[in-house]
């Protein structure tokens, strides 16, 4: 029981802990970072076992502070409800449904507990002997729920694993432990604003002043990063990476019971600061890795480098022919070039210091844009653009060249793109492939397919270079995908697919070769196609393995997972002669 109160006792008086501003309001118009805060609040969670919400919500109302009992009378009690309706808006707007926590996770967007390496049975055919290795998906999946606006993109990243090996399936579940997660975690609530998410009134604005505050007084190290790594996963220098657009990648480790662990974050000797993208591309010729950082608010806003096969960073390259900072998600590399895609998306800090919501603005008078750039230039003074109008590119699978003169581009295109961040529902992403002439600037498109097309993946061995299939998700609502196609990007048409039923629903599908080694161009698509999928009529979750190579992508093996696994982002394959990390 002492040591009960005294756990207790340290997170009620944590120097990092503000209560939380809907439920507490005199820390932030006293501007004072709380030192003996009432306990945390506690939330409605989406239980993981029972598929039911079960309340853990205390009905004690939090003490107001007098400059706010002033306003609101001397014998009233804080409820946002009765207060007048100027004095909320100001103070407390209504969130928009897409950054309002309670609307964003439910249902099987919901957060999720931790769970150790647990053996799961196989429920449907066999799972392959040559099927050996990790398969682990990243996702947001938010440690603690806060009062304000907090995005589906703004969630701390948490990997799922299915270790397969000799027929038999471990799964685990642990999150990528951040700094940001630690602090927050130690703490007991939110210290980090979510500045991605918007700022929405009044009481969003002290919040972050109070954050400010954190780091002037020592107590947050910003140095040590504010992402989430919630994005997606990558192996190169011999390491597994976890990544998230607005922070450096973690170092994540495979034990042999199947578990995972963070090991730290990767500063590359201290050769990057801040964020890199959570899409690095390998190039499998020369085991060097490119990549990029995106910067919103100060120029340059897009910085190009690279890492030679030892995973050492060269030289940036600052890309100063961007003058406004633009949304870049992903990019393509190929045998000679980088390719970058401008979007009409630009960050506003206008709309973030004025209280008017998220970053991200729609310019309808942008025309889009592709930028080439030669992948070991010395500066932007050789990179070339292409106007391309309407194109506003997301995932770039691949690109390639064809002779000296053209240049190849297979990507989705979200049309809508003003909805991106609040109404994905209302955006159809079509899968075109985009052909540009570096010689006349001519630029051509074409759709591959009608469908709405997001999350998918190639044979990695071919990165940079030309290939043939693509294997993408059927959306629902992105992430949350109906079904898989196969598309053929010579003959440009869908060669196969598979839905996975009424109330089903799974992600990004991603291929796996057969044998590990490609080494037939024949042999392109000769491999497994693998996702994790949720029933939404039962609440369960399954781990299905499909035959790439067949007509409509046979199931080869499913497996059954002790809970349901939330809707989630990027997944990696690493095959098992390739862990090479330190097995504990």
């Amino acid at each position: 029981m002492a040591n009960s109160l005294s756990q207790k006792k340290k997170k009620k008086h944590h120097p990092l802990y503000i209560s939380t501003k809907r439920m507490d309001l005199m820390n932030y118009f006293s501007l004072k970072i709380s030192y003996n805060c009432p306990p945390k609040p506690k939330f409605i969670y989406y239980n993981h076992i029972n598929e039911q919400n079960i309340p853990f919500c205390s009905s004690q109302k939090p003490k107001i502070c007098a400059p706010i009992q002033s306003l609101m009378g001397t014998n009233s009690s804080y409820d946002t409800k009765s207060a007048p309706s100027l004095f909320t808006n100001i103070i407390d707007r209504p969130l928009h449904p897409s950054v309002d926590p309670k609307h964003v996770f439910t249902g099987n967007f919901a957060p999720v507990d931790e769970l150790g390496p647990t053996e799961c049975p196989v429920v449907d055919g066999k799972l392959p002997d040559s099927l050996t290795g990790m398969y682990i998906r990243n996702g947001p999946n938010p440690q603690h729920m806060p009062r304000g606006p907090l995005h589906f993109f703004e969630g701390d990243g948490m990997l799922h694993s299915m270790q397969l090996s000799k027929g038999r399936a471990i799964y685990s579940s642990r999150y990528v432990k951040t700094y940001k997660y630690k602090l927050e975690r130690d703490a007991g609530g939110q210290i980090f604003p979510n500045v991605f998410s918007g700022f929405y009134g009044l009481a969003d604005m002290v919040q972050c002043v109070a954050s400010t505050a954190r780091v002037l007084m020592g107590h947050v190290n910003l140095k040590k990063g504010f992402g989430v790594a919630n994005t997606s996963l990558a192996f190169f220098s011999s390491k597994l990476l976890a990544l998230g657009e607005s922070d450096l990648p973690y170092i994540i480790n495979c034990t042999r019971e199947g578990d995972i662990e963070t090991l730290g974050r990767w500063d590359f000797d201290e050769e990057l600061f801040a964020s890199m993208t959570a899409h690095p591309k390998t190039d499998m010729t020369t085991k060097e890795t490119f990549a990029f950082k995106f910067s919103p608010f100060f120029s340059p806003h897009l910085t190009f480098f690279r890492f030679n096969a030892n995973g050492v960073k060269q030289k940036d390259v600052p890309i100063l022919s961007i003058n406004r900072p633009t949304f870049i998600h992903d990019f393509a590399i190929t045998k000679r070039f980088a390719i970058f895609s401008e979007t009409q998306l630009a960050v506003s800090a206008a709309n973030v210091m004025l209280g008017k919501g998220m970053p991200m603005v729609f310019d309808p008078e942008k025309v889009p844009r592709i930028g080439i750039i030669l992948k070991y230039a010395t500066s932007d003074a050789e990179m070339k653009w292409f106007n391309v109008p309407g194109f506003n590119a997301m995932h770039v699978f691949n690109a390639w060249e064809n002779g000296e003169d053209e240049v190849v581009l297979i990507a989705t295109n979200a049309t809508s793109i003003e909805n991106l961040f609040l109404k994905v529902d209302m955006v159809h992403f079509s899968l075109e492939k985009v052909r540009i002439n570096l010689r006349t600037g001519n630029v051509s498109r074409n759709i591959l397919s009608a469908r709405n097309l997001e999350l998918g993946s190639i044979n990695s061995s071919y990165i940079g270079k030309k290939n043939r299939y693509v294997f993408v998700g059927v959306g629902k609502e992105i992430p949350k995908m109906q079904g898989v196609v196969k598309i053929d990007l010579e003959k440009e048409i869908e060669v196969s697919r598979r839905f996975y039923g009424p109330g089903c629903f799974g992600g990004e599908p991603l291929f796996v070769p057969r044998n590990g080694d490609h080494v037939d161009a024949a042999d392109e698509d000769d491999g497994f196609v693998v996702t994790y999928i949720h029933d939404e009529n039962y609440g369960e979750s399954k781990f299905l393995v499909m035959d790439a190579k067949s007509p409509n992508l046979d199931i080869v093996a499913a497996v059954k997972l002790p809970w349901r696994v939330p809707y989630g982002f990027h997944g990696l394959f690493v095959l098992g002669k390739n862990q090479v990390f330190k097995f504990l």
